[in-house]
């Protein structure tokens, strides 16, 4: 894997947000939700996950995640991405568990 410098790392936006909103995402390719996650100053963002093997609906609402909020918008499907929720992936590119901080953090802060 490349090297890349700490200004590289300084470019990427982490934040701490937290899901408000979970629905189904059946025009998805692969089974997916569309959550939307409350990033405190920076307001409410969408974002596509494929994680309906790890979690239910209900499970997911009101949890803390951390995503990059400083991606480009992507479109999938009919809906419009504007943050990378954040998970550890298996070889096979599988999301097997989401990134959350360990206890209550002022929604939006940055992650270094």
């Amino acid at each position: 894997m490349e090297k890349i410098t700490f200004s590289d790392f300084e470019k990427v936006e982490i934040r701490v947000g937290k899901v408000i909103q979970v629905e189904d995402f059946p025009k998805a390719r692969k089974p997916a939700y569309k959550l939307w996650i409350d990033f405190g100053n920076l307001g409410i963002k969408k974002s596509s996950a494929q994680i309906t093997n790890l979690y239910e609906k209900s499970a997911l609402k009101e949890q803390l995640v951390l995503a990059v909020t400083n991606f480009p918008p992507r479109q999938i499907a009919d809906f419009i991405s504007e943050v990378l929720v954040l998970g550890v992936v298996e070889d096979e590119g599988e999301c097997i568990a989401l990134l959350q901080p360990d206890r209550d953090v002022p929604l939006g802060k940055r992650i270094f």
